[in-house]
């Protein structure tokens, strides 16, 4: 089975709440809540693509400085196993905006489970509140 490196951002704005952006309902997993980011492209580190997501996702400008490693998930989907490293993020310029017609919303850490994530996505969420 293949095993697909995707890199996921909690943005983390001066309240403390998450950015977290809606699955398109065409895409797999549609209409679910995650983290932004993406998958790796053929010779990036995670970093370069946290960069270049979220640049293409939100329209913000992060540095690779304001990035920091926090935790990863690894699930078994029924096409590939998925390993996910979280970075947080509480410092960028420009505005987050949805640039994919996607919806956003922040969420104090607390209530992260009250939205539906993707299976990968949900061992993020306790050490996001342990840190916030």
């Amino acid at each position: 089975m293949t095993l697909l490196l995707v890199v996921a951002c909690a943005l983390v704005d001066v309240d403390g709440r998450v950015l977290l952006a809606q699955r398109p309902p065409d895409k797999s997993m549609g209409g679910l809540w995650e983290f932004p980011g993406g998958k790796l492209e053929p010779g990036e580190r995670p970093e370069e693509t946290l960069i270049r997501e979220l640049r293409e996702e939100l329209g913000i400008d992060v540095t690779e400085a304001c990035l920091a490693p926090l935790t990863f998930s690894s699930h078994v989907y029924d096409e590939f196993n998925l390993l996910m490293p979280l970075y947080v993020c509480r410092k960028w310029e420009g505005l987050v905006r949805g640039l994919e017609g996607q919806e956003l919303i922040w969420v104090k850490p607390v209530r992260l489970r009250d939205y539906p994530m993707p299976a990968a996505d949900l061992p993020l969420i306790a050490p996001l509140i342990d840190l916030l």
